[in-house]
Parts: structure tokens; C-alpha cells; sequence
């Protein structure tokens, strides 16, 4: 049995990622997603353990002396992190681990796991991505600025990862995914015991 992928899915605050993420999943039963854990306040709707595992700063510091996690980043004032056990875990029974992080953790990742694969999603323009921001309606003003200062940065960093797709129809954006994730599985390299099996029943040069 082959051993799962790491698959880095990153970018700013609005650009859709968890949206993207949601459909890669729903046409994938072989792909995992990773739920972070948070120090941030848990939103309307949000449910412990299901978009994050929400805990608090002492807990997740510990974690982190612990080395409990994979990655971890400090993202507009609130800690991030995805923690290790359950990704080598599910890695090793053969499934694809999707992690949907800030650039910090993805760079931290691809730097420990050259390896992963790594997809920056970025919005059709700054404009759409600050509108998308402050139309979820349950995000400050002082807090859209910061989140729109912080996408500044991100984009400095995106040339970084492996692909970069434009979430600006979201089928789009999810073949993008898809396609991505089966070029990813052709390549030869992730094909060893396929050519290994091949290389065993080769005919010798006196058949």
C-alpha cells in the first residue's frame, strides 16, 4: 500500500481556501483534511473539532514544547498549528493529508517535507479579496485591515509554492485542485513499486 501525500493548500484571509478545500474533499474519499488547532475565538457556526480543535494560548504553548505539532505560526495575534500524530497517522495508511494553512506553516512544512505539495490560492484581484473580507459580515474593520496587510506579505511569498491557482469560479479552482493531485500521482517517482514490480518481470536478453 502506497503511503499518502502532504498537501499544502495555502493563502490570504478571503481568497476561498476552505471553500476549495471542501469540494477537493467531497470528490476524494482518499483525501484527509488535517483540522488545525487554534487559539482564536471559535465564529457563529463553527464547531469545535470540525473547522478547528479551539484551545487555549497555555495549552497550545505546551503543545508546541511538547513538539505535538507538524507546523505551527502566530497569524494576526492568534496561534495556529497542525498537530503531528494524526497526519503521520492517516500518511501511513495511505491516505492524502490536505492541510489548509497561512504561508508561515506551509513554509515551515516545505522546508521539513520537500516533498508536499505545495498550491497557493490567490484571489482574481486585491479588490475582490478585500470585498470578500469585509462581506462576511462578521470580521472588524480594524481586523479586515490587518488581514488585507497580511495578504501583502503572502503574495510576496506564493512564487515559493509549486502552483498557484486564481480562485475566481470555484469549479475552476477545484479541478484546478484535481488535476493538480492526479499530475501529482503520475509522476514516476511516486510510481517506485509499479516499476519496481515492472523491472522484476523483465525479460532477460536471452528470452
Amino acid at each position: 500500500m502506497r503511503k499518502g501525500r502532504l498537501i499544502v493548500i495555502s493563502g490570504p484571509s478571503g481568497v476561498g481556501k476552505g471553500t476549495v478545500v471542501k469540494g477537493v474533499l467531497a470528490r476524494d474519499p482518499k483525501t484527509w483534511l488535517s483540522v488545525s488547532a487554534t487559539t482564536r475565538a471559535m465564529r457563529p457556526g463553527e464547531t469545535d473539532g470540525v473547522q478547528y480543535r479551539f484551545v487555549s494560548k497555555e495549552q497550545f504553548e505546551r503543545m508546541i514544547d511538547e513538539g505535538k505539532f507538524l507546523e505551527h505560526a502566530c497569524y494576526v495575534g492568534n496561534y495556529y498549528g497542525s498537530p503531528l500524530e494524526p497526519i503521520e497517522q492517516r500518511l501511513a495508511d495511505g491516505f492524502d493529508v490536505l492541510l489548509e494553512i497561512d504561508v508561515q506553516g506551509g513554509l515551515q512544512i516545505l522546508e521539513r517535507r520537500p516533498d508536499a505539495v505545495s498550491v497557493f490560492i490567490a484571489a482574481p484581484s486585491f479588490e475582490v479579496l478585500a470585498a470578500r473580507l469585509r462581506g462576511r459580515g462578521d470580521t472588524a474593520e480594524a481586523a479586515v485591515a490587518g488581514r488585507l496587510e497580511a495578504a501583502k506579505r503572502e503574495y510576496r511569498i506564493a512564487p515559493q509554492y509549486r502552483y498557484l491557482i486564481v480562485n475566481d469560479r470555484l469549479e475552476d479552482a477545484v479541478n484546478d485542485v484535481c488535476a493538480i493531485l492526479r499530475a501529482e500521482e503520475l509522476r514516476t517517482n511516486n510510481q517506485t513499486e509499479l516499476l519496481k514490480e515492472a523491472n522484476n518481470h523483465a525479460l532477460s536478453p536471452d528470452e
